[in-house]
């Protein structure tokens, strides 16, 4: 029997239009799905009429499982991984399952689509073609380390937040912006995006006090992670402007 292949499958990240007609295709004949949520993607398939079996695949997932799914493939299972939202492998432990599938010989599929990187990039309005992307902040531990790194970069830096870290975050790029008599302060401006592809997109610029004024002023409870991008400016002249 010939091994199974291994896709690696974008799913939208808000607008289920965004889907690609090649990503149903492969949802349709795998064998099994892996996913980071199997509720979250389980509403994915039931709204495009998919039926097929679930597997959590996630951060907390432990290393003998993603063994034990490569067994499974090399037996003649095909299999698709998907994650929450966008490209998978990331900003998520995908990558893990593709070393030790390409380690077992398998082959490995992509099946692009929607990223929110990619996305955010190109409403970013800057030069783009170097950068960095960091995807999380740790919540703790190497917190300060994270973001001296971003306040002191030369490269636009991209990265993930959450909406109830994102405030503070920007009081800490503000504090850890460097400043010495040989090296004048390196100002800094934003774009910050959340709920792409959604009814309520928002894209924000400014400066990184402006955008946290602009911040604190919203009402309510803000949902969706955001994306961010943080770049030198020389001169910071532009207002916030959503």
């Amino acid at each position: 029997m010939d091994a199974g292949i291994l896709y690696i499958v974008a799913t939208p990240i808000g607008n289920l239009g965004d889907i690609t007609l090649r990503a149903l295709e492969t949802l349709k004949n795998v064998d099994v799905v892996l996913s980071e949520d199997t509720r979250v993607t389980g509403n994915l398939l039931r709204h495009f009429e998919i039926q097929k079996p679930l597997i959590s695949f996630h951060e907390h997932t432990e290393g003998d499982k993603a063994l034990k799914l490569v067994e499974r493939m090399l037996a003649g299972e095909s299999m698709a991984l998907v994650t929450d939202a966008g490209t998978p492998g990331i900003s998520d432990p995908g990558n893990v399952l593709v070393a030790r599938a390409i380690e077992a010989g398998l082959r490995v599929v992509p099946i692009p689509g929607a990223s929110a990187l990619g996305a955010f990039i190109s409403v970013a309005r800057i030069d783009m073609r170097e950068f960095m992307f960091l995807g999380f902040p740790p919540h703790k531990k190497g917190r300060e380390t994270f973001f001296r790194g971003v306040a002191e970069s030369t490269l636009p830096v991209i990265y993930y937040e959450s909406p109830h870290r994102v405030i503070k975050n920007l009081e800490l790029l503000m504090e850890l912006a460097p400043t010495s008599l040989t090296e004048p302060r390196q100002d800094k401006k934003l774009v910050l995006g959340r709920e792409l592809t959604k009814v309520f997109e928002e894209v924000v610029r400014g400066s990184v006090d402006e955008v946290k004024t602009y911040l604190e002023g919203k009402t309510g409870k803000m949902k969706g992670e955001f994306t961010i991008i943080v770049y030198p400016v020389k001169s910071l002249s532009d207002k916030v402007s959503a």
